[in-house]
């Protein structure tokens, strides 16, 4: 379900990872190379991206395929950022709430998108969305399982958590209540990347001194790219990436042995 990148460094125009790679977001939406579930990712896209100056991201985002959007060409064109996360989407439920539904959802300072699905969506996640404040569950953007996905991130962003911890916890206690939960999840501020890799294809790049691009699947063929391993948390910067692989909820419950982070 669904494909998405996100980049710090140097500011390049948007089109320079979206549209002119061979393999680039805007292809596949219709001929991934690496997806395991689904295989046209039609169904809404979405970009976001940082002005300097501005903290607060800018997004463009539509319902239909993004190779129908007559509008997107120019904006790939021009619109330059140091920094973006977008998405082409494959929906669970065909036409939920249309445009709104379309990552990256985005708050204060932050953008995110996720990539996979909660299996029975919304039994499962029932007693975990009543651990929301009541104020978070009427602000939800879209009646989507990605959009409560989101909402359980944001909320421990709030309360202070850093971005990583939020994204583990997110993922453990979702998985925990909905196992076979595919929960690929995409996060930045604008000058970092955080990530994980749970259920579907997850690759990074980092080219010295320039930028850091995180994916879902690569967009050339360059060696540069390395593939994450599964149930892994990525936290990346311009000049670095770090992998920490996530506690294994397979096996009871137990955590897994400890490891050293590996980068």
């Amino acid at each position: 379900m669904c494909r998405h990148l996100a980049h710090v460094g140097e500011a390049v125009p948007l089109g320079r990872f979206l549209v002119e790679p061979p393999h680039g977001l805007y292809r596949q939406s219709w001929a991934p190379r690496h997806q395991r579930h689904g295989t046209v990712n039609a169904d809404g896209f979405g970009i976001g991206w940082y002005a300097d100056g501005d903290p607060v991201p800018a997004r463009y985002r539509r319902a239909g395929p993004i190779w129908a959007d007559q509008s997107f060409a120019d904006l790939a064109r021009v619109v330059r950022t140091t920094a973006l996360l977008a998405a082409v989407r494959d929906a669970t439920l065909a036409g939920a709430d249309a445009e709104a539904a379309a990552a990256p959802f985005a708050a204060d300072r932050w953008l995110f998108s996720h990539n996979g699905a909660v299996p029975g969506w919304p039994g499962p996640l029932a007693a975990v969305a009543r651990t929301l404040p009541s104020e978070a569950l009427l602000s939800l953007e879209a009646r989507t399982d990605s959009a409560l996905v989101w909402a359980l991130v944001l909320a421990r962003l709030r309360g202070g958590d850093e971005p990583a911890q939020a994204l583990a916890d997110t993922v453990l206690e979702v998985a925990a209540a909905a196992p076979g939960a595919r929960l690929n999840l995409l996060l930045t501020d604008g000058s970092g990347i955080t990530a994980t890799a749970w259920g579907d294809t997850l690759w990074y790049r980092i080219e010295p001194g320039r930028r850091t691009v995180v994916a879902s699947e690569p967009y050339d063929d360059d060696p540069l790219w390395r593939e994450v391993p599964d149930r892994t948390l990525v936290v990346a910067s311009r000049t670095d990436v770090l992998l920490t692989p996530l506690k294994d909820l397979t096996e009871d419950l137990v955590p897994a042995p400890s490891e050293e982070p590996r980068r």
